[in-house]
């Protein structure tokens, strides 16, 4: 893992870096093996994750030297390596707790779909978004389809396939695609600073609101809705959440109103 992945504990905040800098921090099967790993067994101590990318980028995306010296004419082959790349993606939206994504530099193709299952994005000015598949004659194949046009529309993401076109941060601010924009070389600070803020929600609260609210999307009205009652009881019931909600009347006791 080391090679590809480094892994750095800051108290409750677990601060992933993607290593290869030399190639933009591209995904070949070794990092995705180590994502996946990674995600598979966090830290029991960790309540959020900071994921970041090495030297000047976050991720150029699929590696496609590796993925051509790898080729098959097997189409079956493809499938099973794009189904690996879901896998992984899914680990990460849907797992137990929060990832903040650090974005700098490029944000294209594959980096992107690993962007956007993140459920905090900051980025630095310099970064950069595109999706170059219309132009290398392939297609996504780490979750973009679903993931981003619920971000972008279904429109946008299909202008960019197609024409190649390269937004920038603030217009990814715009789009969606960026919550928090920072100035060069502070992204990971601004990170680790919203990392402490969520770490400090309850664990239990922190689990509903990235595995709830994305399925909800995928409901039907009535059944979100249900969805939500179930989901909103059962975090009330939790001691912390009794806990969190009791503090807080015997702080407004302690606390004079303003006139």
């Amino acid at each position: 893992m080391e090679n590809t992945l480094h892994v750095e504990q800051r108290g409750a905040v677990c601060v992933l870096t993607l290593f290869r800098p030399e190639k933009r921090n591209a995904i070949n099967d070794e990092l995705l093996g180590a994502l996946e790993l990674f995600f598979q067994a966090i830290p029991e101590s960790a309540r959020v994750v900071v994921l970041q990318g090495s030297g000047e980028h976050f991720c150029s995306g699929l590696d496609l030297a590796e993925r051509l010296a790898k080729s098959s004419q097997n189409p079956i082959d493809g499938v099973r390596h794009s189904r690996r790349w879901h896998r992984v993606f899914e680990m990460i939206q849907y797992g137990e707790i929060p990832v903040v994504s650090v974005l700098k530099g490029a944000v294209i193709g594959g980096g992107m779909e690993l962007a956007v299952s993140t459920h905090v994005r900051v980025a630095e000015r310099q970064t950069f978004f595109r999706l170059p598949e219309g132009q290398h004659g392939i297609f996504v194949g780490g979750g973009g389809s679903v993931r981003i046009p619920r971000i972008i529309g279904a429109g946008r993401m299909m202008e960019m396939m197609l024409t190649g076109r390269q937004y920038d941060a603030g217009e990814g601010v715009q789009m969606g695609l960026v919550h928090h924009l920072v100035k060069p070389g502070q992204g990971l600070a601004h990170a680790l600073e919203l990392a402490e803020r969520i770490a400090s929600n309850a664990f239990l609260s922190n689990y509903a609101i990235i595995n709830a609210i994305p399925r909800a999307m995928d409901m039907s009205t009535s059944d979100g809705l249900f969805a939500e009652s179930m989901v909103g009881a059962l975090t009330r019931a939790g001691a912390d959440g009794r806990e969190r909600i009791q503090r807080y009347f015997e702080t407004r006791k302690k606390t004079p109103e303003k006139k």
